[in-house]
């Protein structure tokens, strides 16, 4: 599913090595160590150096600070170990790199809560890696892939109807603050643009049960768009289809279903709108 759950697993951790400096001396050794290292890390990859190349160095310095301790099979070693497979999956984004690591944690440190956890995410990583693929085959200049499904009224929808309009997929959800920060300029760009042709499919992961605040909340706030929702939060049938493991997710598509552009934020979006559409 998504990194989120990576997301919260790496900030748990960095959490747990960035204490008060008044209790390092009840700490382990390794953590003080790795506190130093893993804000280097964020630092970097909050500059966008966040590849596993601009990151080796640090990674190796992982290995280095692990090694200082072979006959420790403590939480707080087999943590640091975790959180390097947490550095390949949430940062880097290679799930794939994290699984030999993984195997390590759960082979050498098996009575760890870390490596009871390690089949779980193994599942994740393999969910993930899928996703993964399938947002590399969604690039601009593709086509996007067709769905028949059904939306909250309960009417037959799919790309098909949009033929010949630009249309933007919309995912996104109620519970979602970024997506909410986003609104108004989606509901704005359709105001203005839906008499050139603009189209927008609204595709939310909200919760089962949350059927009659969605009609609500779209009608409160402007949004006359269809939408598709099926209450499986993470596992809607469209977010897994296309492989989204995070929101806002958008892909612009021109009248052949093609995708012109991605994820578009503020006035970008309607610059976009404005170069696909034609002239009134």
């Amino acid at each position: 599913m998504k990194t989120l759950l990576f997301a919260a697993a790496l900030a748990a951790g960095l959490l747990l090595f960035n204490r008060p400096a008044a209790a390092a001396s009840a700490l382990h050794p390794i953590q003080g160590e790795f506190d130093k290292l893993a804000q280097r890390i964020m630092a970097k990859a909050q500059k966008g150096e966040d590849s596993a190349a601009a990151l080796a160095p640090e990674i190796k310095e992982i290995d280095t600070l692990l090694a200082k301790y072979p006959g420790d099979k403590s939480e707080d070693v087999a943590m640091v170990l975790y959180m390097k497979a947490m550095l390949y999956v949430q940062v880097i984004q290679e799930p794939d790199l994290a699984i030999p690591d993984l195997k390590q944690l759960k082979q050498d440190f098996p009575d760890t809560k870390y490596a009871k956890a390690v089949d779980s995410t193994l599942a994740s990583i393999e969910a993930q890696s899928g996703a993964l693929k399938i947002q590399k085959e969604l690039k601009v200049g593709s086509m996007f892939p067709a769905f028949a499904v059904k939306d909250t009224a309960g009417q037959a929808l799919s790309l098909a109807d949009y033929r010949g309009k630009v249309v933007m997929i919309d995912f996104w959800a109620m519970w979602c603050g970024p997506c909410i920060a986003e609104l108004p300029t989606v509901v704005q760009a359709y105001k203005d643009f839906h008499p050139r042709g603009f189209e927008i499919i609204g595709v939310s992961l909200d919760r089962e049960g949350d059927g009659a605040k969605l009609a609500t909340f779209n009608k409160e706030k402007e949004m006359p768009w269809r939408q598709f929702f099926d209450g499986k939060y993470w596992q809607n049938e469209l977010a897994v289809k296309y492989g989204v493991n995070s929101i806002p997710a958008t892909y612009i598509l021109d009248g052949e279903g093609r995708i012109i552009a991605k994820d578009l934020r503020g006035p970008a979006l309607a610059a976009a709108l404005e170069k696909a559409l034609p002239k009134k």
